[in-house]
């Protein structure tokens, strides 16, 4: 006669962090996701299910293969989710800063965008959120004729509603301190065609996974336009510097 199967397996105290969170996993996924709907409203079951895929977080598994969630995976689990909400940071990287923290290493905190105090709390765009063009000017300390000069370029895109996507708060930062050095935003027309061109390429790739129509293949793709973003982003970095060495 065979032994019953265990409940659950217990995973070693080393090499997950947080080290000081409890990793015996006893909660199901959706008391998890009910613990983190209360900071991260959008957050679906299929979205826990594809962090776990993607080696964000290692839930246990009963014998009957159901996940059980410890202390320490719900604070992964947020982690993972404050990093993408307020730093915009791809998984790939969110994963490399976990592996980090799994090895005892320490690791350095992203500059977040700057943001405004109003009736006593600091204030914010939520990732995914729109917000008006005074509320641009409220979190970046823009003027708001410079933001209408960044809007006439095509560098800033508004909804029918003239409403923009909450990733603008960086895009006007950054335009900001261009204009500070001397470069316009009307100097940089082009690289919205560019910024387009390549979404499409984009597009392109992860169209397919995207047709599946599925929960875990709608973040699956939203996940490797990410990442497809980031490396293009890097290249473009890149034939910058080699171009800007070679005007001497």
């Amino acid at each position: 006669m065979t032994s019953p199967q265990p409940e659950f397996r217990e995973r070693p105290r080393t090499g997950y962090w947080p080290f000081d969170a409890s990793q015996k996993g006893t909660m199901t996924i959706g008391s998890v996701l009910a613990i983190l709907q209360a900071e991260f409203p959008a957050v679906t079951v299929s979205k826990l299910r594809f962090l776990e895929d993607q080696g964000l977080v290692e839930p246990t598994r009963t014998g009957s293969g159901y996940r059980k969630y410890s202390q320490a995976d719900v604070a992964r689990l947020r982690y993972t989710l404050t990093q993408q909400r307020d730093h915009y940071l791809p998984l790939r990287v969110i994963r490399d800063h976990l592996a980090d923290l799994d090895a005892g290493r320490e690791v350095e905190e992203p500059r977040t965008a700057r943001v405004v105090a109003r009736e006593g709390r600091l204030v914010g765009p939520i990732s995914g959120s729109r917000v008006s063009a005074r509320e641009l000017t409220e979190l970046t300390g823009v003027p708001a004729a410079e933001i209408e000069e960044m809007t006439r370029a095509g560098l800033l895109v508004p909804d029918a509603r003239g409403r923009f996507a909450s990733q603008s708060v960086a895009v006007v930062q950054v335009l900001a301190d261009l204009a500070r050095r001397g470069i316009a935003p009307r100097n940089l027309r082009s690289m919205r065609a560019n910024a387009d061109h390549v979404a499409g390429l984009v597009d392109q790739v992860v169209a397919p996974t995207r047709a599946q129509r599925t929960s875990l293949a709608r973040e699956r793709s939203a996940a490797e336009a990410t990442e497809l973003a980031e490396a293009i982003a890097r290249l473009y970095a890149s034939l910058i510097r080699v171009a800007t060495d070679n005007l001497g």
